[in-house]
């Protein structure tokens, strides 16, 4: 969910983003489908017009892309966006953080109480229970057929934030919206889609609900040049699978790669990113890679990481043989 092209415990310095291999950020590795620049293009002229306060063609798309209604779906700038707003609208609400979790959670839900996000048994069944799918840390997912049953077995209100879904092979919970009241889905383009800098989120969930939080949220919630390059993303079906197989393949192949390396403690992952942890020194190690134009995200000390960590992004080909040499030079000498 961060946007920012520096890990944490960075200061801001003078750089060209084109410059780095960013691997902070966990984004499609190819990049928007070719679509999405022409879209921009054409959808320039109507920035002056107001766009629509919400956009019913790319609500109806969503929700064919996502198996719901489109009344079952609220956009946002963003998931943050939509995090921090639903934050304030239960600030009265009991809340249950699954950790870990990313440090936009903690900031949203600062007095949360925690929970582990894989002990399912100790989940809370009463209060608001907030927990990524996979998990925006580990990259790890719960099998839905195991979430499934405690969901149903549940009454409590949930939010499951779905971001990095896309690049699993799990169904979406928002498949039991149907069955499960109080549950709330957050999905996004930006990280399979590549266009973070466009901010396009939403939140599903029970349409009475959605309608009366829509009611209290700011107009024009996406403007007109992240509709459309939101609608060529999910026109482009070919872009999707081929994503999907990058990604896989990727991910495979780095891991074998990992584990030659003895000073890290790889976890495997469902999604398109990696956590390393290592004995000690994750601030050294992202410094020492910064120097030399490679950007990690220092994980020590959030909620639920045990250690010294390190999460990184899987790439192409190129950019993750890069960070493999950069490892076994800092590493293996």
């Amino acid at each position: 969910m961060s946007d920012s092209p520096i890990p944490n415990g960075f200061p801001d310095r003078d750089w060209d983003w084109r410059e780095y291999l960013d691997l902070s950020i966990n984004v499609n590795p190819l990049g928007p489908p070719p679509g999405v620049r022409a879209a921009i293009k054409r959808a320039i002229d109507r920035v002056v017009v107001y766009p629509e306060r919400s956009p019913k063609a790319l609500k109806e798309a969503l929700a064919r892309a996502w198996g719901v209604r489109a009344d079952q779906i609220l956009l946002g700038k963003g998931v943050t966006e939509i995090v921090y707003f639903l934050a304030r609208e239960w600030e009265r609400e009991p809340v249950t953080l699954a950790v870990p979790a990313p440090p936009e959670f903690h900031s949203a839900y600062p007095y949360a109480q925690h929970a582990g996000w894989a002990e399912l048994r100790r989940w809370p069944q009463e209060n608001l229970l907030v927990l990524s799918e996979p998990n925006q840390v580990t990259g790890q997912a719960i099998p839905f057929e195991r979430l499934k049953n405690w969901l149903l077995a549940s009454r409590n209100p949930v939010l499951i934030d779905e971001s990095f879904l896309d690049f699993t092979k799990e169904p979406s919970a928002a498949t039991l919206l149907e069955a499960r009241p109080n549950l709330f889905v957050l999905r996004t383009l930006s990280a399979f889609y590549g266009i973070p800098g466009l901010r396009v989120g939403a939140l599903l969930g029970p349409a009475g609900v959605l309608e009366n939080l829509e009611a209290r949220r700011a107009p024009w919630g996406l403007d007109v040049i992240a509709e459309a390059a939101a609608l060529a993303c999910l026109e482009d079906a070919d872009h999707a699978a081929r994503s999907r197989q990058v990604v896989c393949e990727e991910r495979t192949w780095l891991w074998s790669q990992l584990a030659s390396i003895p000073a890290l403690t790889v976890l495997r992952s469902d999604a398109n990113f990696y956590l390393a942890y290592l004995a000690s020194g994750a601030a050294d190690l992202c410094e020492w890679c910064y120097r030399r134009k490679v950007i990690l995200r220092n994980a020590t000390g959030w909620p639920g990481v045990e250690g010294e960590a390190v999460r990184f992004a899987i790439r192409t080909r190129p950019e993750n043989e890069r960070l493999v040499g950069l490892l076994r030079e800092y590493f293996c000498g």
